[in-house]
């Protein structure tokens, strides 16, 4: 008996959050899909914890945004500082949406619920399974596996993050750069006046610095750094917080519960479909972390394609169809990797002229109502969607 079944409607490749809410999606609307994994199980770290208010809203199609906000801590406000200085206050509360904040909540967790969703809609991951090679014909495309198995299909999704092996097999550019300072990442316990209301972005000429909190009384920190160590230490984190973060108050780290460090691509897929293949999610798309939309996008990305797909599938809409994925998909994430750009270059200014001239800037815009709506529309996503606009 194959371990994989041997053909399948929809193959999606890469069982992240982005393959996963994708195969739970056609799963659910009674398409045949097959989700693979090269990883031979899960990752249980936390890795992106954002989800934002229009990510809320779509995966209320697959039912899993209750268990999502259960699970998470709700945070209303997102600030930006300078050490103690707050320049710039985005306040969520006012959003057109049921869901007014930004949900803290590990990627481990999202994955589970995500996992426990498909699953119920009769859908599994296989692992640990690599695709090799990717060939298309105009009925249909044909994976490789490195075990030498194959499996055929009438599309395939590549959902396998910056280094996509469906991209590469399917010949599409993946056109940008990568940032010359490296990420550090850590969960860390604080021992700190700050509380759990808000998610503060610290501006400094080193660095950009996030802090956030987590369920468990956790808080995650991202920074920016020349050159990050293979594993973050209590002392590493502490010493970007004793340069970055605040004074008066000042955050002083308990333990580490868990850190890495990565380096981050500004980078943009020229085009989401190349024939029966397409593109969601990290293939398509990376950016800075500084507004915490990577994932959002991926998974918005995966519920529109997955209706699409099934439109074509199941109600045999014309192929056209598919083509309306990129149209409106893709621009949606040049403005996201734009807008987390110039937020990580305002962030990291070197010059002091600058510096002080753009503390001035924002606490200006600070009292301007139109600025804290457009950025609060901006970070959830809001502004995506063409009618809230």
């Amino acid at each position: 008996m194959k371990a994989v079944p041997e053909s399948t409607g929809v193959l999606v490749v890469g069982a992240g959050p982005v393959g996963l809410s994708l195969a739970a999606s056609l799963r659910q609307k009674g398409v045949d899909a097959v989700l693979l994994d090269r990883a031979a199980e899960g990752a249980n770290t936390s890795r992106a914890a954002v989800v934002h208010a229009r990510t809320l809203e779509a995966l209320r199609e697959i039912d899993v945004t209750g268990e999502l906000v259960e699970r998470g801590i709700i945070v209303p406000r997102f600030t930006v500082r300078e050490r103690d200085r707050v320049l710039l206050t985005v306040e969520f509360g006012d959003l057109p949406t049921d869901f007014p904040y930004t949900l803290l909540v590990p990627q481990n967790v999202t994955e589970e619920i995500l996992l426990g969703r498909l699953h119920a809609a009769g859908g599994l991951v296989h692992r640990p399974f690599e695709v090799t090679d990717l060939a298309q014909d105009e009925d249909g495309v044909t994976a490789t596996l490195a075990d030498g198995e194959r499996i055929r299909a009438a599309y395939a999704v590549g959902t396998d993050g910056m280094h996509s092996t469906v991209r590469e097999h399917a010949g599409i550019a993946f056109e940008g750069d990568a940032y010359p300072q490296s990420f550090i990442l850590a969960d860390v316990h604080l021992d700190w006046a700050g509380g759990s209301e808000e998610v503060m972005l610290f501006f400094s000429s080193e660095g950009v610095t996030v802090v956030a909190p987590l369920p468990g009384g956790r808080h995650r920190i991202v920074a920016t750094v020349d050159e990050a160590p293979q594993d973050p230490t209590a002392a590493d984190v502490q010493a970007l917080l004793d340069a970055r973060g605040p004074r008066r108050h000042p955050a002083l780290i308990k333990d580490v519960v868990w850190s890495s460090r990565f380096r981050v691509h500004h980078r943009l897929a020229a085009r989401y479909r190349a024939g029966r293949v397409f593109l969601a999610g990290d293939s398509a798309h990376v950016h800075s972390p500084a507004g915490g939309q990577g994932m959002n996008t991926g998974i918005q990305d995966a519920l529109g394609l997955a209706g699409k797909l099934a439109a074509v599938i199941n109600d045999g809409a014309p192929d056209s169809v598919l083509d309306e994925y990129e149209a409106e998909r893709r621009p949606i994430a040049e403005q996201v990797v734009s807008f987390t750009d110039k937020m990580t270059n305002v962030a990291t200014m070197g010059s002091p002229v600058l510096r002080g001239v753009r503390n001035t800037l924002l606490r200006t815009l600070d009292w301007i109502p139109a600025v804290h709506r457009t950025m609060a529309m901006n970070l959830s996503e809001l502004s995506t969607d063409p009618t809230r606009r």
